[in-house]
């Protein structure tokens, strides 16, 4: 093996999971010294133009033959199925979580990204997951023999513990982009509910990314009459975003599905207490000890869990205590770094 090419589509720096997982790889491989670059494809993916197909074939076939193809699975999950097979036996796919289980997907367009996705995960010659949860679907759904998926879940910085908000006000917070998939049309609805009770909500996450979702969750938020309650903010920086950690008193991920989930991991490594949703991987990210979970999509039960933890300061404070004892069992980026680029010395030993 030459190097590993790590192909990603669209602008790396954006504030997400699964590029904020790309780019510590990149980082943690230059500082480890294994040879690795980053080759940008188009950003238009999983919704590629033929042009951008084709920009995307002679971009990856103008590297060299004996260098291993790490493909993000945004791109690589959408791939026809003849650019995967034309690239068999020099890919390692790397799945965030299956395209088709985006929220607001029509059935058709779910099952066609299903069915892409399966078929190019055919010709990969080993595939990396994030989960446990990850590896067990697309062994049960998309037909990926087990021996070919290495799990390598994210790692995570350690962190100061979180010092709370000190005041009678509990401070959630949650954080994670603006789109369907993370569920914040429930948690505002959980929330509607409890106007009674002593809460602020901050969601910390990209706004730009689904247009109509922002705007039907500011709607939302106006017509339950919690503006003064709900801040938006947009994305932040680390800095920035560290400081809303620090002063948080409980965090929420109402999120539909998780690859992985890996802002629970970040609230776990700062002693936050957490309530979150069982859906994909988030059932497992988090101990029980040191998060309440329900399942996803319903507001009755989220509103229940709010309510337990906003009036009965004890359990945040047992969940705080078991969530920072976690914090010293979770894995590290460099960990991560490492059986990602074993995956691929195997391609090419």
């Amino acid at each position: 093996m030459s190097e590993i090419v790590f192909a990603i589509p669209g602008d790396l720096s954006l504030p997400t999971g699964g590029y904020a997982y790309d780019q510590r790889l990149l980082r943690e491989w230059r500082e480890m010294g294994v040879a690795a670059r980053h080759l940008a494809l188009p950003g238009s993916f999983p919704n590629p133009s033929e042009a951008d197909l084709a920009e995307t074939g002679r971009a990856i076939l103008s590297s060299p033959y004996d260098s291993v193809l790490l493909i993000d699975g945004l791109a690589y999950g959408a791939f026809p199925e003849g650019l995967a097979a034309g690239l068999a036996g020099r890919v390692v796919a790397l799945v965030h979580h299956p395209l088709g289980l985006e929220t607001g997907l029509t059935p058709a367009q779910a099952t066609e990204f299903v069915r892409r996705e399966m078929a190019a995960l055919r010709y990969a010659s080993a595939v990396v997951v994030t989960s446990e949860t990850t590896k067990r679907l697309l062994v049960t759904d998309f037909a990926v023999p087990a021996e070919r998926i290495t799990v390598a879940e994210p790692g995570v910085d350690p962190a100061q513990r979180a010092i709370g908000s000190g005041g009678e006000v509990v401070e959630l917070l949650a954080v994670g982009s603006l789109v369907p998939r993370k569920g914040y049309d429930v948690l505002i609805s959980a929330l509607e509910g409890l106007a009674d009770k002593p809460w602020r909500l901050t969601i910390v996450g990209a706004d730009d990314r689904a247009p109509a979702t922002t705007a039907s969750l500011r709607a939302q938020i106006a017509a339950a009459g919690l503006a003064e309650r709900v801040r938006l903010t947009g994305a932040f920086e680390q800095a920035e975003l560290d400081a809303a950690y620090a002063k948080a008193d409980l965090f929420v991920m109402p999120s539909l599905f998780e690859g992985y989930g890996m802002v629970l991991t970040e609230a776990l490594a700062r002693g936050l207490p957490i309530l979150c949703t069982t859906g994909g991987a988030a059932a497992e990210t988090a101990p029980d000890e040191a998060a309440l979970k329900v399942p996803p999509g319903d507001v009755a039960a989220l509103r229940v869990g709010l309510a337990g933890l906003l009036d009965d300061a004890d359990e945040r404070r047992r969940r705080a205590d078991a969530a920072w004892k976690a914090a010293n069992t979770l894995p590290r980026w460099r960990g991560t770094a490492t059986i990602v680029a074993e995956v691929c010395a195997k391609v090419f030993p």
